[in-house]
């Protein structure tokens, strides 16, 4: 498999949890946020976007990052959002981080506005406008468990894997 899956999502969506799933499935690595800024604090690379295009010459999942901006020119990348309810997306950040209603909703809206002023900044276009990717996943009614087998069986179609 050489493909790069590029995935953007809203925050609360589950998406991690999908990239890690299709890590496992497919041995290959995630990067995300962290893992590109300790690639960038071990002076390996001059810009994010350099050590973006460094990771993407073999088989990875990229979370967020412009990634899918920055490989946009590339054949061999899947652009993939993933979004969900609001509702659903706040039940799930209560939960996973021990937050009441209104401060997992109020974080839920500063990490949105923060990653949608991030991406507008690094591209000069608008967050999750659906033009820029191959594939949407609502996690709301697709479920975050069923989306990795989602994928999995286009891969498998398309032969991929």
């Amino acid at each position: 498999m050489k493909l790069v899956i590029t995935m953007s999502r809203r925050f609360g969506t589950g998406a991690s949890i999908i990239a890690n799933d299709l890590s496992v499935r497919l041995g290959i690595p995630v990067y995300d946020k962290a893992s590109i800024e300790h690639k960038l604090d071990e002076h390996e690379y001059e810009s994010e976007a350099e050590a973006i295009r460094k990771l993407a010459e073999s088989p990875c999942i990229i979370l967020g990052r412009c990634a899918s901006h920055i490989l946009k020119d590339r054949m061999n990348v899947l652009n993939i959002y993933v979004c969900a309810d609001k509702e659903d997306r706040i039940r799930r950040i209560m939960k996973l981080e021990s937050l009441s209603y209104e401060e997992a909703k109020e974080k839920l809206e500063r990490t949105d506005e923060q990653r949608a002023a991030y991406y507008h900044e690094h591209t000069g276009r608008a967050w999750g406008d659906v033009n820029d990717y191959h594939m949407i996943l609502d996690t709301t009614e697709l479920g975050v468990g069923n989306c990795a087998n989602i994928l999995m069986q286009y891969f498998e179609k398309l032969e991929y894997i």
